[in-house]
Formats: structure tokens, sequence, C-alpha cells
């Protein structure tokens, strides 16, 4: 069954390196593509987040969100930058000379100074904790999916409807273009008895046109041809098996030029009008392909 690419996604975990929030939307979009949002201390697991979702979702613009709550304690180390200390102390004797003054430096003078004492958390191994993130990720992922497989549902069936009216309307189409040269001939024959009056008719001539009018107004082809587009059309809906969107769209393409051309060739009402209905609904079916994944 067929998927749309519109969706939304969402878990949470707690873990013991704090508690993730992971948020997925997606929207319909001509490639796959996933934008992914971290926190910058986790900036590195990006490309793992993405393939994560890659694996599941082949097409659409898909927006991953990570947010962590409630971060757990880390350790906690104070580090002394003895050259950049040595630097400043060496600095305030210089100054100290320069200016003639007693050199009444002390520690917590130097000490005081930026960046002589830090105060660093111990860094987080993210090979331990991606194990605890990516559960979370992964029913986020299951929720999106769901929620695209449900809509591409409600648009199979809507296609599905559309494309029995075509059928219907290409019948119409068939059976209409069979009794057209009837009609044609009559229309014809009341024409030249008009005009001719008593005069007899040169049946040879009149055969001749109507044959004429038979070649150039036959769609028996283009009529098959969009029959068999549809029963292609219709396979895809039911053995969709991953992104069926652009073989849909190449299929409705199709389709559509049958449809124009025997649009072209038909000279006759009804027919006219069965095709105006059938671009219609390949209409339609046109916007609603822009969402199938």
């Amino acid at each position: 069954m067929i998927r749309s690419m519109t969706g939304y996604g969402r878990a949470d975990a707690q873990t013991p390196f704090g508690r993730f929030t992971v948020e997925m939307r997606s929207v319909n979009h001509r490639f796959g593509e996933v934008l992914v949002r971290l926190p910058r201390d986790l900036a590195p697991l990006e490309d793992r987040v993405r393939a994560a979702v890659q694996a599941r979702v082949l097409r659409g613009r898909v927006e991953v969100t990570i947010l962590r709550e409630d971060r757990a304690a880390r350790t906690k180390t104070v580090r002394a930058d003895l050259e950049l200390a040595t630097a400043y102390a060496q600095a305030l004797r210089e100054l100290a000379d320069a200016l003639g003054v007693p050199d009444s430096m002390s520690l917590s003078q130097v000490a005081g100074y930026l960046d002589v004492v830090r105060v660093e958390e111990a860094k987080e191994d993210l090979d331990v904790l991606w194990p605890a993130l990516l559960p979370a990720i992964e029913v986020a992922t299951t929720d999106l999916v769901g929620m695209r497989e449900a809509e591409g549902r409600r648009l199979a069936e809507d296609l599905d409807g559309r494309l029995r009216r075509v059928e219907e309307l290409g019948a119409v189409v068939e059976a209409r273009s069979r009794d057209a040269v009837g009609a044609y001939v009559t229309r014809l024959r009341e024409r030249i008895t008009q005009l001719l009056g008593e005069l007899p008719v040169d049946e040879s001539r009149l055969a001749a046109e109507v044959a004429i009018f038979a070649e150039r107004s036959d769609v028996s082809e283009e009529v098959t041809r969009l029959r068999s587009h549809v029963a292609q059309f219709r396979q895809e809906l039911v053995d969709a098996d991953g992104a069926v969107g652009r073989r849909l769209e190449f299929v409705l393409q199709e389709m559509g030029r049958e449809v124009n051309t025997t649009g072209a060739k038909a000279n006759d009402l009804e027919i006219t009008r069965a095709v105006i209905t059938m671009k219609g609904e390949l209409e339609s079916m046109r916007e609603q392909i822009q969402n199938v994944e």
C-alpha cells in the first residue's frame, strides 16, 4: 500500500544520561531529506540519527528534533592552565619593572585572571549514549511511518475511486466512438441531400469520406493504452513497496497523454464531454500523488 509523505512522530526516553524527547515531522518533497536538530554536545550523533530515519523513510522532507531535559549530573574537574598563568605572571613583572613599582603579585591575583583556573565537565561517551537514545528514535520513526501509512490508505481509496471513474468514461468513449461513424454518415448524407436535391449521391465518394473520417476519429488504440495504464496504476497502488510516487506520476502522465490524443481526435460532443471529465479526474489524481512517498 502506498504511503503519504505527511506525518508526525514523537517519543520520550528516560536514560542514565537524562530525559530525551524525540519529535519528527515530515512533508512532501521531491527527494528524501532528513534535517536533524540536536543539542550542541550531541552534534556528532547527527549522521547516526539521519541514517536511522532514512532506513525507513525513503522520500519526503523529515525534520527531527531531539531535546534533552533533566540532564544527568556529570563529574566536574578543576584545571589550571599553567602556561597561561606563567604568561600572566611574567607580564605583571614586566609591568612592575617598567613602572618602577614593587612587585606585589600574589597567587590569588594570578588565579583570578580569565581562564587561568577552569571548571570542566567530563565529556560524555557518545558511543555509550547512542544505544540509550536509539530506541526513542525508532519509536518516533514508527509513529511517523504509521501516520504516513494511514494517510496513504486514504489516498489510495480516493485514487482508486477516480480510476474507476476514468475507466467508466473510457468505456463511454469506446462505445460512442463506434456509433460516431454511423452518426457522421447520417449527417453527411442528409447534408448532401439538402445540397443536391433530387440528384443522385455518389456512393463511392461518400464511402471515401466516411473512411477518412473513421480513420481520423479512431481512438481504439488510445482507449486500449488508457485501459492498460489504469490497470498498471491500480496494481502499483496494491503492490506498492517503498517509494512509488514517481512511478505513479509517470503512469499518470501517460494516461493524460492518451486522453489528450483522444480529445484531439474526437468529433463528437459526448466524447468531448467524457474527455473533459477525465482530464478533471486526472488533474485531481496528480495533486494527490504529489503527497505519495
